[in-house]
């Protein structure tokens, strides 16, 4: 039978994993910007994503736990987890087919502002009038991103605003889940109803990938499978609280990845609202941190 694996103390190995996983979810947003802009459909690349980190846990799982690793006590709260994450995921490539991927990746980290928010009517969670502030001034790090006032401004903003909801909700799921649901079902599942879900809506408008294309589409399934295994192993091995400032390193990343791969570069409003939407999620996990050991 499935089970969560238990907690293990090797805090500066799951700090490593976790930074490892941030690397991989670098390369999933990198290769799907990519992809798209060789002529591939949005969805085409999500579809691509998602098969291939079905198929790269099901090997994982399978080898380690048989075809008990899809079992689940919780087939709607799984399903509706999966559609949160695969919205998610939608809504951010499309946005990257119009933004570069720096512009993505500093709104998305807006994350633990809305999961702070949400956790409020969702998680029955207390939240005091100094983590409401640093929510604020994180959306005004929102803001200074997307710049509406400005010529930078692209309407594909919103989606990324949808997709850090969407995500948000994800992993409010993902926190309502722990301890009662296998690593490996929750990816199997995620991964798996993703792919179902998407398989008749891409084969309409499918395009066969081009041969300097093929090597990229493969992998990025890959890449999902591995970061998100990366992730939750981390978490096995250091507590969630070490591990969620290592997820910032992605905007340098995101940064790199946009001037090596797209010849693109930050844009000051892009650094400074970055800046200021780090500083509050960091604000917000110090409160969380001192709510903990109160």
């Amino acid at each position: 039978m499935a089970t969560t694996a238990p907690r293990e103390e090797r805090t500066k190995a799951g700090v490593m994993l976790m930074a490892l996983a941030v690397v991989f979810f670098t390369c999933i947003d990198t290769t799907a910007k990519w992809l798209i802009l060789t002529g591939l459909p949005a969805l085409q690349v999500v579809f691509a994503r998602y098969f291939g980190h079905f198929i790269s846990a099901f090997g994982f799982f399978m080898l380690r736990e048989g075809p008990s690793a899809f079992r689940t006590n919780h087939p709607w709260q799984q399903a509706l987890r999966a559609f949160f994450l695969l919205g998610s995921t939608i809504c951010n490539f499309i946005a990257l087919q119009y933004l570069p991927i720096t512009v993505t990746t500093t709104i998305m980290f807006a994350g633990p502002i809305v999961i702070t928010l949400l956790a409020i009517p969702l998680l029955g969670e207390q939240v005091g009038i100094r983590r409401i502030a640093a929510v604020c001034v994180g959306f005004l790090g929102v803001l200074v991103v997307m710049q509406p006032w400005g010529t930078a401004y692209h309407p594909a903003m919103f989606l990324n605003i949808l997709a850090i909801t969407l995500a948000s909700l994800y992993f409010i799921m993902t926190r309502k889940m722990a301890g009662r649901e296998s690593n490996a079902a929750q990816q199997l599942w995620a991964s798996g109803i993703a792919t179902l879900v998407l398989i008749p809506v891409v084969l309409p408008i499918w395009v066969w990938p081009s041969a300097k294309a093929w090597p990229a589409f493969l992998i990025i399934g890959v890449f999902g499978a591995l970061g998100h295994i990366s992730a939750t192993t981390a978490h096995r091995l250091a507590d969630a609280s070490i591990l969620a400032p290592v997820i910032y390193i992605q905007i340098f990343l995101a940064a790199l990845a946009g001037i090596l791969v797209f010849d693109t570069w930050p844009t000051l409003w892009t650094l400074v609202g970055g800046s200021i939407i780090v500083a509050s999620g960091l604000y917000i996990w110090h409160r969380e941190q001192i709510k903990t050991s109160a």
